[in-house]
């Protein structure tokens, strides 16, 4: 049904596009018949992966981005996905870059972003994975919420990932305060926590993957997701999303600050600031491009990276997956899980399957 449908999506500006698709999912998520019902139509065969100390039932995932605030979730884990990241959320609600802000490079396969992490906030976030969480906003100011952990994600049969970012506002020496305050918040609700600090639309987010930035963030965060695990009884695997515009070098340096700080995985890549063979006449929009035209540049990150990690921790492989072929390559090389979201953009949610029955 999807090249049917593709070209009154293609008609709409993107960003509405995505908009009412979004609404669409989270309606049919939330409403038994009509999930039961995707469910039905996007069955696939199971292929069942470890990670993390997690069992995902397949290896393919909803890259963060698409469900920025969580509403979606019910919806998009029926559509066939292992698991589903959701954000990047951030701690206070921001509105983002002005628009026009998404851009479709069709002839490409392509399209360039700059979002700016818009975003209602953790707070939002929270009441949409736990509507208890208003109703025990008493005991939390007194603090007997967390105490008593009391929380009710949604039942899903995907695994649930959160990603992770900090507001545009804060500077880079306080990051560290956004980022322990969502793992605090979010590593209740969560299978994994993300973190960003590789998208190139907040000015000056990328320094802190700088191995020095890098290794003090992530090492503040470990031993808060001890506190975490004490209280919840459970451990929170943190996985860390690295650019595609990385030296080698810088590259090395990242993944050693990543390692050393006991995370427990890498997500590569986020969008990229290059153009190397764009055609179409938006290639000049700023932002972060994805979909086709990156494939070369992710696959080469992984490559890297698999090498640089050694088997020490899985990998998560995001960029330029566009059909089964992509998908089956970037397991070969070493990924442990895959994360789609352009493709779906010009293939449709039928890709999931497609890419479990090619493997």
């Amino acid at each position: 049904m999807y090249p049917l449908i593709r070209p009154h999506l293609f008609r709409l500006d993107p960003e509405t596009a995505h908009e009412r698709t979004l609404k669409a999912l989270s309606l049919a998520g939330n409403f038994v018949p009509s999930r039961w019902m995707l469910q039905l139509l996007f069955a696939a065969p199971s292929k069942p992966v470890d990670a993390f100390g997690l069992r995902f039932k397949n290896p393919i995932g909803i890259a963060a981005g698409y469900d920025k605030d969580g509403i979606a979730v019910r919806g998009l884990s029926a559509l066939g996905f292992g698991h589903v990241e959701i954000g990047t959320v951030t701690s206070l609600p921001q509105p983002g870059n002005p628009s026009p802000r998404v851009f479709r490079l069709v002839e490409d396969e392509a399209v360039i972003n700059r979002m700016g992490f818009p975003s209602r906030g953790s707070e939002f976030m929270q009441v949409e994975l736990d509507p208890s969480y208003k109703a025990n906003f008493v005991e939390r100011i007194l603090g007997f919420g967390r105490s008593r952990a009391k929380f009710k994600r949604p039942s899903t049969s995907a695994m649930l990932g959160i990603n992770l970012g900090k507001n545009k506002n804060t500077p880079n020496q306080e990051a560290v305060l956004d980022y322990l305050s969502l793992v605090q918040n979010f590593g209740r609700y969560a299978d994994y926590l993300a973190i960003n600090v590789s998208s190139p639309n907040t000015a000056g987010l990328r320094d802190l993957q700088s191995r020095a930035a890098l290794e003090t963030l992530l090492t503040h965060l470990h031993k808060q997701r001890i506190i975490e695990q004490e209280i919840y009884k459970k451990r929170i695997p943190i996985l860390v999303k690295l650019s595609p515009d990385m030296s080698e070098s810088e590259l090395d340096d990242a993944i050693e600050a990543i390692l050393r700080s006991r995370m427990d995985g890498i997500i590569v890549t986020n969008t990229t600031l290059g153009r190397e063979g764009v055609k179409s006449a938006q290639s000049g929009e700023s932002g972060g491009l994805s979909g086709s035209p990156l494939r070369a540049r992710s696959e080469a990150i992984l490559a890297q990276t698999a090498k640089k990690v050694n088997g020490e921790v899985p990998i998560v492989s995001v960029g330029g997956i566009m059909n089964p072929e992509d998908a089956k390559k970037r397991l070969d090389m070493g990924a442990t899980l895959i994360q789609i979201y352009t493709g779906l953009i010009y293939q449709g949610p039928g890709l999931v399957k497609d890419i479990l029955r090619a493997l």
